[in-house]
Formats: structure tokens, sequence, C-alpha cells
């Protein structure tokens, strides 16, 4: 059994927790080694404290299960078939009386929670994501060098982009051309929506990329990501077409300075709270405090967005191994938006920018 898996069972067992159902994408992968999006069929993974796991899945993907080496018990059900009858089934066989299960409270909906009270004898209902959550904040050196690659290709994406920048080109050719070139690299999936945009565009910080003309004078941001065997990048840039004005230079140095101050925080003991702040009082002290609306960052892995989140509030202590986000923005309507973002790792003494990309100025002519 692998050691995800064992850490997750020694846990049920000090909990005295009867079963787990894990039904996210994300978790399944973690545990498991499988990967699969099955829309709105039902893929769990039931874990027991003194007895094998089972992992449930549509049958047309067993065998795409077993290829990733999983050697336990695999429940595959057609679109004719009440998985939930065969599951009871096999919990049945194993001897197992459900009476405490542990689910993801935030992805777990109410139609799978009253099939395992009917099913189960109305067990009752704990968490599991804060135990999930600390077994995927600390990546190993495998996670580690895929998601070095995973950055590789953000940087390489950021790079597309930016040679696509010409007058009269929408954010939406310019994303494009992004899109079409990762395809050509294997990429089949983003980590998210890619933004491009630019002017005024770039003051949203979520905006969605359009129509709209890029035109000297503008600055246009980038945010994207990959996702590459299973893990996920994000990385943001903002560059500069032709000559810009004082102000949104200003910006622009601004933003950048608290980035860098936020990455030489960054260490291991270091608090989360702490990072955000190293960016925000530097902005702060600039004048545009109400300008940054959002947390500094977020952890990164299987997820894009994942534990820890780096806000002024949250006082945990950073470890070795924790890969996490640092993109401070600022966002003037009508004015500019910048932002600037690397995927960070926490190593023994300080830390690795795992995005390469570069953030100094680039004025594109």
């Amino acid at each position: 059994m692998n050691t995800r898996l064992e850490l997750f069972k020694n846990w049920l067992q000090q909990k005295d927790i009867s079963a787990t159902f894990i039904t996210s994408t994300e978790n399944i992968f973690h545990l498991s080694g499988f990967y699969s999006n099955p829309h709105e069929r039902l893929l769990s993974l039931a874990i027991f404290p003194d007895t094998d796991p089972i992992l449930i899945c549509p049958k047309m993907e067993v065998p795409d299960a077993q290829k990733t080496g999983w050697n336990y018990e695999i429940i595959g059900y057609t679109d004719i078939e009440n998985p939930w009858e065969m599951i009871k089934t096999a919990v049945e066989k194993r001897n197992v009386h459900i009476s405490t299960v542990a689910v993801e409270k935030e992805h777990m909906n109410v139609e799978r929670y009253e099939h395992i009270m009917n099913y189960f004898s109305s067990p009752t209902f704990v968490s599991a994501e804060e135990k999930l959550r600390q077994l995927r904040m600390i990546k190993d050196e495998k996670e580690l060098s895929i998601l070095r690659e995973a950055c590789r290709l953000a940087d390489f994406a950021v790079e597309v982009g930016v040679n696509e920048i010409q007058e009269g080109k929408t954010e939406m050719d310019v994303l494009a051309a992004i899109e079409y070139e990762l395809k050509k690299k294997g990429i089949n999936e983003m980590a998210f929506s890619t933004m491009v945009l630019t002017g005024t565009n770039a003051a949203s910080p979520h905006g969605v990329p359009g129509t709209t003309k890029i035109k000297k004078g503008d600055l246009i941001l980038f945010d994207l990501g990959v996702v590459y065997e299973g893990y996920c990048s994000d990385i943001t840039r903002t560059v500069a077409y032709h000559d810009i004005n004082d102000k949104q230079k200003e910006i622009y140095d601004t933003v950048l300075q608290a980035q860098l101050a936020a990455i030489d925080a960054s260490k291991p003991g270091a608090l989360c709270s702490e990072i955000d702040l190293a960016a925000r009082q530097y902005i702060a002290d600039k004048g545009y405090g109400e300008y940054f609306p959002h947390r500094l960052g977020h952890g990164l892995g299987i997820s894009v967005h994942e534990y820890p989140s780096l806000t002024e509030t949250n006082t945990l202590a950073l470890q070795e191994g924790m890969v996490y986000t640092i993109e401070p923005g600022i966002y003037v309507p009508e004015v500019a938006g910048v932002r600037i973002e690397d995927d960070i790792y926490v190593t023994a003494d300080g830390c690795e920018i795992l995005t390469k990309f570069p953030k100094t100025l680039q004025i594109i002519k």
C-alpha cells in the first residue's frame, strides 16, 4: 500500500472512524494515482482502517484505473446500475460496520449524503478535509519534479503571448495563439481559464478576455497555468506595449517590489500572515492599499487553488516542501491593472522560484 494511503488509514484508526468516502477527483488522484473527471457519475475511494480500500468508477474507466497500478478492488458500474448497491455489498463482504464516515464536506452533495445515510444506517459524518490538506500540502520529490515542468511550460506560454503582441490584435487572438502552441506540446488542459487582458481591462482582477484590441500605451496582463501529469502551474506577468505613462510605471514598480519583498520573507518558520503583510504593507505605504483587494497567494499542486491561503490573518507557519503562489496586484479603474505572480517552493533554508519568466518591466515595440 502506498505511503499516502497508509497515513490516511492510520488517521482513521486514531480517530476511530469506520470508513471514508472520498469523492473529489483531486484527492482520489492523490491517494490512488488514478485521475478521472467522471462528470455527473460517481467517482469514489472508500478507505477503511483495517481492510483494503475500494475504488469506485464508471465501468468504462476500469482499464484506465488498472493501468495506474491500483492493486485493490475496483467497482466498475454501468449507466444502468446503482453503484451504491454494489458498494454496500462490497462493504458487507468485508464485515465492516459503518458508524462514522469521513467525507469531504466541501465536495459532498446532498444526493450522495442521502445515499450514504440510507445504505449504511444513518452514520455520523465527520470532515476529512483537514487531514487531506495536510497530506497534500507537503510535496515530495516526484511532485516537485512535475511542478517544475508545469512551471517551465507556463513560462513558455507567457513567452508565446508576449511574442504575439501587436497593435490591433485582440485579447482572444493572443490567447488562442498561446493555447495552440501548448496543444502542440501535448498540453490538453489549462489549470484555469487563460487570461489575456489589455489596457484598462487589466484593472479587473478576474477580467474576462474578449475582442478588445491592443493599442500603444497599454499594459497587458497574462494570467495562466497548465495541467501537467495532474499538477498545476500558475503564473502572471504584466508587460507594456510601447511607452506607458509615469503613473503606470509607478504602479508596476510598486507591485514588483512588493512581490520581491514577499519572496524574500518566504522561508521555513515564517507565518503565512507575515508573507502576505510583507507585500501588503509595501503597497499600502506607497498609497495603493485600497487597490490590492485579494489575498497574496494560495497553495498549489493537484488543484490550482489549494491549502494554505496566504492572507494577513493566517498564522500557519511555512514548512519545507510547501508550494504556493505569491501574486500581489494593484488595480486602479480606468488607469491600470498590474499583477505579478510566481510559484514558490519552500526549501530547507529559504525558497526556490519555480516560474522563471522575467518580471522586470518589459516594453514591447
